[in-house]
């Protein structure tokens, strides 16, 4: 007879493999951790880790993915209110994810590391992907129903979310070099302001709003990343 998989100890053992690598990925950072810190901490064997994930690359892929459900879930409020107008559930979009980041920060700092190795350039572009594929849908939404309240300008809502998102990933591409060079006491707090100022001046171009219509990140956010 064929096995018959009992979902929830399926669930509750990848998991427990998740807990673990995130924990070690907070505390030793990804490129010091190995397979065998998460077989050791578990004390379980390679083909039960086999089971659920594939490489070390497989767990961090997991413990990004989970993050990213539980930010999609702490704003799925502010995308479901039906009276909520397009600019204002953008912004409150925006804060809400900001506001998750900083209640994980020291997962966000850990993820952050990895971003910014040079070593790891498919990782970067496996987080991109992911990026895109929860935000891109979003946005589009979000976009079209400004169309259809006249608050924004724009015959093409998807083609506006993909060019509106690659801003944003770009913006996200800068601010990640930006913090490490706040940590060197290269760059300062006024040049974050003043690139921040720059992208929402682009980001309300694309939108074609008024400008001060959008405010993704107010100063109390950006003080808490870069002050």
């Amino acid at each position: 007879m064929p096995r018959t998989v009992n979902l929830e100890v399926h669930r509750e053992r990848r998991e427990a493999f998740l807990d673990v690598a995130q924990r070690l990925v907070q505390t030793k950072g990804y490129e010091r951790m190995s397979v065998q810190d998460v077989l050791d901490q578990l004390e379980t064997s390679k083909g039960a880790l086999y089971h659920y994930f594939d490489s070390k690359q497989a767990l961090l892929d997991g413990v990004v993915e989970r993050f990213g459900d539980a930010a999609m879930r702490s704003v799925a409020p502010i995308l479901e209110d039906p009276n909520l107008p397009a600019l204002q559930k953008l912004e409150r979009f925006t804060q809400g994810l900001a506001r998750f980041k900083a209640e994980q920060k020291q997962l966000v700092l850990a993820i952050l590391e990895v971003w910014n190795s040079d070593g790891n350039a498919l990782v970067r572009e496996k987080l991109r992907q992911l990026s895109a594929s929860r935000l891109g849908p979003i946005l589009s939404s979000i976009i079209r129903q400004g169309i259809e309240e006249g608050t924004i300008r724009s015959s093409a809502p998807e083609e506006t979310a993909t060019v509106f998102l690659c801003l944003l990933q770009g913006y996200q591409d800068l601010v990640s070099k930006q913090f490490l060079g706040r940590q060197a006491g290269t760059v300062t707090f006024d040049e974050v302001m003043s690139t921040l100022a720059a992208f929402t001046d682009a980001f309300e171009r694309i939108l074609g709003v008024p400008r001060g219509s959008v405010n993704l990140a107010d100063e109390q956010t950006m003080r808490f990343w870069f002050g």
